[in-house]
């Protein structure tokens, strides 16, 4: 059986390599194994491409997690709190994602992955959680990891591979309010912040705020893969 290709988006930043400090396109490699434990075979994207026309060539896309969104990109003003931003990173991903949805590629967004399919279709985000009421307590970030329960809604295809409630871990201080287009399958169950969302008239389009590829939590990757060699 042929393996689907998979497209994960990656970040170039100034890295160590070798003594060299200089310009890297790297991702962890848990997306990576991710993706191959689940059938499918891993593709780097880089972010200096900002044509998304290298969908033509893919069976599936996966948007990964990385640094905060431009506010600029769902029409706020920056917070002080937002540090670290790539505009062309957020141009990149934010033309692969309309144009995944143009032609219906099966897609998974993790955490800032999800945010971004959430404001490439309308939605807005909370810029800073430790200081926006009722999340203040919501979870680790700057390097920390934090547990916390999720809930699922039934019928739907993440609820369906997980069940009623699953543990994620947390690792970011962003989060979504308003998800625009795309329909909440999930919430957080101690403060409610969504969690997991999904586009019901496509293939296969979830995003999940939590990183399953560190704990092994491959469920989503192999749904993807699944959607992906259409099965």
């Amino acid at each position: 059986m042929v393996r689907p290709v998979i497209g994960i988006t990656a970040p170039t930043r100034i890295t160590k390599w070798g003594p060299w400090d200089m310009n890297a396109t790297v991702i962890p490699a848990a997306y990576s194994i991710a993706i191959i434990e689940s059938g499918g075979v891993p593709v780097i994207l880089p972010p200096e491409d900002e044509v998304p026309d290298v969908l033509a060539a893919l069976d599936g896309l996966v948007i990964s997690g990385g640094p905060d969104i431009h506010p600029m990109n769902y029409g706020e003003e920056l917070d002080p709190d937002t540090l670290d931003t790539y505009p062309q990173q957020d141009r990149r991903e934010l033309a692969l994602i309309r144009a995944a949805l143009e032609w219906d590629l099966p897609t998974l967004g993790i955490c800032r992955g999800m945010q971004m399919m959430c404001v490439a279709l309308g939605g807005k985000m909370h810029q800073h959680l430790p200081k926006t009421p009722g999340h203040e307590s919501h979870g680790s970030w700057n390097g920390g990891t934090s547990e916390h329960e999720v809930e699922l809604i039934p019928g739907t295809l993440i609820h369906r591979e997980f069940g009623k409630t699953v543990s994620v871990n947390s690792t970011h201080h962003q989060g979504v309010y308003d998800p625009g287009e795309l329909t909440v399958v999930g919430r957080a169950v101690h403060d409610g912040l969504i969690e997991a969302v999904e586009k019901t008239d496509r293939r296969f389009f979830q995003g999940l705020q939590w990183h399953p590829e560190r704990i092994s939590q491959f469920q989503m990757y192999s749904a993807l893969v699944r959607a992906a060699r259409g099965s």
